[in-house]
């Protein structure tokens, strides 16, 4: 049998060395919990990046996966298939959208987004050819393509990839006079932003910024493009971060949990004037809309509305930043709890270039729950959203008894 220093050193020899996982290695999971290869159970304080909004293996979306896979996987979109139509209705009435265009990944969304935004830019705008620019902030992240590392601020991101694509205007997050100095340029043709920045490490704008900021771009003619991926889908207790705020954006990008995360499926959500903008070859994926994706897809956001799982994650939320607010007011080790909904973060004090959150996390998988740090003195902290409250209550005291052997 395999251990898990086996499996480990495997991946070590045969993998490219571009990620630094916690030293667990998982084989099943089920609800909010996983469990590693010799045994060990864990509550997952994670989500996969929020892509397990739904909790591991939900029976209703393996059965959808299941059930469609016996049947037909893949036609590419050379051909129909009898599945996409109904998915693309279903999703469209479900976010009030005209159209959808569909993915795979998340930063295929993005890398969509950018494309239509300058399309309309040229098309409708009536911008000068070639000279189409988005905003973006300071600390985003929606991926790691070229298109995606252009937008960065973060070196890890960016060494060593130059040259970077032009037309991206980088100012700072939660700054609106930024934004509208801007604007001001009449080749800016949309903002690109997600409503609470994940990676980053859970930060969250002020609460009248998003609302500002899409007013802004609509008195200047210029689509507010909604990076929905990770808070999208329930994570911060609305069916989407911006309806927190009480709009819509002109272009929607969600991925994650989209599939409840037993399949890539992301999808892009505008109106007609912005989507019908792309014509026949200038866009798409040989896997986007895939009949085993859009069943998915439909089976992972009835589990959502039907469950009531945006309501529950705004519920065990107050709950968790107050109990954890409560030990943080005695603390040395921790400065401050942030976030909305079940996407949430500790800023542990000390330096970025320290380990004392990874060891935190260390210590916190040693005592059964699994969650890992985000610009080294940042946790995050990601539950699926079935959690319920005795189970979050334990997992509060899991987190608090290991922080307690670094104060």
């Amino acid at each position: 049998m395999l251990t898990s220093k086996s499996i480990i050193d495997l991946e070590y020899k045969y993998g490219a060395h571009n990620y630094h996982p916690l030293p667990v290695v998982l084989e099943k999971g089920e609800g909010v919990f996983l469990w590693d290869v010799e045994g060990k159970k864990y509550y997952d304080f994670l989500s996969a990046y929020s892509a397990v909004n739904q909790g591991h293996c939900h029976p209703k979306i393996i059965s959808a996966l299941v059930n469609q896979s016996n049947k037909l996987t893949l036609t590419s979109r050379a051909f129909h298939n009898n599945i996409l139509g109904q998915y693309e209705k279903f999703i469209t009435e479900f976010f009030g959208y005209d159209k959808v265009l569909p993915m795979n990944t998340g930063v295929e969304g993005g890398e969509t987004a950018v494309k239509l935004a300058r399309k309309w830019g040229y098309e409708v705008k009536k911008v000068a050819d070639d000279s189409a620019k988005i905003i973006f902030v300071e600390g985003n992240f929606w991926g790691r393509t070229l298109g995606a590392i252009s937008s960065s601020t973060d070196p890890s991101s960016t060494n060593g990839f130059g040259p970077f694509m032009p037309g991206y205007e980088i100012i700072p997050y939660n700054d609106i006079e930024s934004l509208k100095d801007s604007l001001k340029d009449q080749n800016v043709v949309a903002f690109m932003v997600e409503p609470i920045q994940g990676e980053a490490g859970v930060v969250v704008p002020d609460d009248d910024y998003l609302k500002k900021a899409y007013d802004l771009c609509k008195e200047s003619n210029v689509l507010f493009i909604a990076d929905e991926v990770q808070t999208g889908i329930g994570r911060t207790g609305k069916m989407l971060c911006c309806e927190h705020h009480g709009f819509k954006p002109d272009i929607l990008i969600l991925g994650k949990a989209l599939s409840g995360g037993v399949f890539p499926v992301s999808a892009i959500l505008a109106s007609d004037e912005v989507m019908l903008t792309i014509k026949p070859g200038e866009h798409g994926s040989t896997f986007g809309g895939n009949p085993v994706a859009c069943e998915v897809a439909m089976a992972a956001l009835n589990v959502i509305r039907d469950e009531k799982l945006a309501e529950n994650a705004d519920k065990m939320g107050v709950i968790f930043r107050e109990k954890l607010q409560s030990y943080i007011n005695g603390s040395k080790i921790v400065e401050e709890i942030r976030g909305k909904g079940l996407l949430n973060a500790i800023i542990i004090n000390d330096e970025e270039n320290s380990d004392i959150a990874w060891n935190i996390c260390l210590k916190m998988a040693q005592n059964g729950l699994l969650a890992k740090p985000t610009h080294g003195n940042i946790i995050r902290f990601a539950p699926p959203l079935i959690i319920n409250e005795e189970q979050l209550n334990n997992c509060i005291d899991i987190i608090i008894s290991s922080l307690k052997d670094f104060e």
